[in-house]
Parts: structure tokens; C-alpha cells; sequence
């Protein structure tokens, strides 16, 4: 059969394979419904197709926990994995969108839908958790909780959150993609980027335990730190205030332009950048995320630069 991941599935065989996920964990070790669930695999190509799909997906998500120490406390097994809450909602989705074009590789989109809690380009939303603490999710950020008896998790799947956790005789946990994060009490962020992981704690300590070894590394309150591949590491004082975001506020200190542009564009869809003779400008103040159009036009006045717009989603600083 076509397994090139390229190709779409069709909506109706993986609203099928969807069903017969929710039949085959709602009924155990029954065999005879395994056999069932293998007979329409086998009866057509589309059928297996969809199948795979679904269960690539399944691993795939998935496999962004194994790598992280002690995420076995909240990882379950494939048919746990999605269950009856997320196959219902990956259910409801493929129906709404009348189309599986989703499913080819954009595990994004997937996360936005499927998770607990997640925000839009340009959104900011505060929950209280079912002990008291305060979760925020950044701009595009999608998130996870299991809470028990043992532990309080956070599964951050991509953004950034900030979380104010309340005494409890649980540790307080966020896994993600580069790190498990443990913490008794506190305020702290998290934030996922594409080639490392950010840690700031405002107040509290932080352990954290690298995707690539097991052994703590204790954050304090007023640190920031990157974890990647090669490991933590300790970042010099920051050139925007990290937690300014949970105000609606993005506060620079002496803060390359490029660098604040890229840090804007997370709030808005579109093209935002500038002219490489401008990208080292520096500027300082203090800037409201509501409206990022009003927030660039007072560029001009602060900074040697002219604005180039096309349409709303293309705007490029270039020299005045």
C-alpha cells in the first residue's frame, strides 16, 4: 500500500479508524473486537492508510515525553494515550473540518486542537488549576495536565507558559520536548522555542532534569536558562524582561531590533522584518502587545526607520 506521508487520507476511513480506536479502549483485552478492528484494516488500502496515520500521530506525540527523565510517571500506553476524551475530540475535528488534509505532517495544528488548554497567534489566557495554581499561556502555546495523587503535571507541547504554583505536598512538574522542571512552590516560566528550551524563575527554585541525563541542575529565583541538546546553561541578564508578557507588555533593555521584531512577529501572523543595515539598532521601553500595529508605527519615532507595508501581514522596517 502508499504509506508516503505526503498523502491524505481519506476523511471518512479515518473517522472510521478514530471509531475503532475509541471501540478497541473502551473494550479492553476483548479479542474479539481486536479482530474486528483487524478485519476493516485489511478489507481496504484506504482503511490501512487512515489507520497508520492515526497511530503515527499518536506516536509521534507521545514520543516528545519518552525522551524526558521521569515523563514514564505520565505517559501512557497507545490507546490510553489518545483515550476516549482525545479520540472524541480528533473526532470531532476530522468532522467539523470535513477534511483530513491535517493529519499529513502539521503536528502543530493537531496539539492546538487536541490539547487541554492552548491560545491562538496573539492570545494570552490565565486558568486556575485544580490545586489553586495559576497557569498563563503565552502567544500560540498549547498545554497538557495530569494531576494525582502523586504529582501535579504540566505537559507543555509548544509556547511558553508561566505557572504560580501553590504549596502542596505534590511536586509540581513541566515536561516538555528538553526537560523535566520540578518545583515545590513558586513562580516560573517555561518557554519552547525550535532549537532550545527557556527557563525563568521569578521566585522559588527550579530542578531540572535534561532530556540527556538525570542528574538535577537547581534554577534560583532571578535565573534564566536555555536547555538544549548540549545541556543547561546559565544566561547572562536578559535583554527583555521574560514575565512582561503576562501583563500584555513587551519590555526591552538595550534589545537588538531584529531581535524585538522576531519577538513581536510571535504576536501576529504575516511577515515581520527588517533591512540588515537596521538589525543592530538597539532600543529600551516599554510596549503593549494589544495592538501590534500601533506598537510598530511608534517605531519610526523612537528609531532612524521607515515602515514598508504591503498589506497587514507583510511589514518591513527599512533605513529612514
Amino acid at each position: 500500500m502508499n504509506t508516503d506521508p505526503n498523502t491524505v487520507p481519506d476523511p471518512r476511513m479515518v473517522r472510521q479508524a478514530i471509531t475503532w480506536m475509541l471501540r478497541m479502549g473502551n473494550a479492553g483485552p476483548d479479542g474479539r473486537v481486536q479482530r474486528q478492528c483487524a478485519d476493516w484494516r485489511a478489507a481496504d488500502q484506504r482503511h490501512e492508510l487512515a489507520w497508520q496515520r492515526i497511530q503515527a500521530m499518536n506516536q509521534e506525540i507521545a514520543s516528545s515525553y519518552r525522551a524526558v527523565p521521569g515523563a514514564g510517571l505520565a505517559l501512557e500506553s497507545g490507546a490510553q494515550r489518545l483515550g476516549r476524551r482525545q479520540a472524541l475530540k480528533l473526532l470531532g475535528v476530522v468532522t467539523a473540518m470535513g477534511s483530513a488534509a491535517w493529519l499529513g505532517r502539521n503536528l502543530d495544528q493537531w496539539q492546538q486542537w487536541s490539547s487541554d488548554y492552548a491560545t491562538g497567534v496573539g492570545e494570552r489566557r490565565s486558568y486556575t488549576l485544580p490545586d489553586g495554581s495559576r497557569m498563563q499561556l503565552n502567544t500560540h502555546s498549547a498545554a497538557d495536565i495530569t494531576f494525582t495523587g502523586q504529582q501535579r503535571l504540566v505537559s507543555l507541547k509548544h509556547g511558553e507558559i508561566m505557572l504560580t504554583c501553590q504549596p502542596d505536598p505534590r511536586p509540581f512538574r513541566v515536561s516538555n520536548r528538553d526537560a523535566l522542571f520540578e518545583a515545590a512552590e513558586g513562580r516560573f516560566m517555561v518557554r519552547q522555542q525550535d532549537d532550545c528550551t527557556r527557563l525563568t524563575v521569578a521566585t522559588g527554585k527550579v530542578a531540572m532534569y535534561p532530556a540527556q541525563g538525570s542528574t538535577p541542575v537547581w534554577a534560583h529565583a532571578g535565573q534564566s536558562w536555555q536547555i538544549d541538546p548540549t545541556g543547561p546553561r546559565l544566561l547572562a541578564t536578559a535583554d527583555m524582561d521574560m514575565g512582561a508578557w503576562a501583563e500584555g507588555l513587551i519590555v526591552t533593555r538595550d534589545m537588538r531590533l531584529q531581535a524585538f521584531l522576531e519577538e513581536v512577529g510571535r504576536y501576529r501572523h504575516g511577515y515581520l522584518g527588517c533591512a540588515t543595515e537596521i538589525a543592530d539598532l538597539r532600543l529600551s521601553g516599554v510596549f503593549r502587545l494589544d495592538d501590534t500595529d500601533k506598537l510598530l508605527a511608534l517605531l519610526p519615532q523612537t528609531l532612524p526607520v521607515k515602515l514598508r507595508t504591503r498589506t497587514r501581514y507583510w511589514v518591513r522596517l527599512e533605513n529612514a
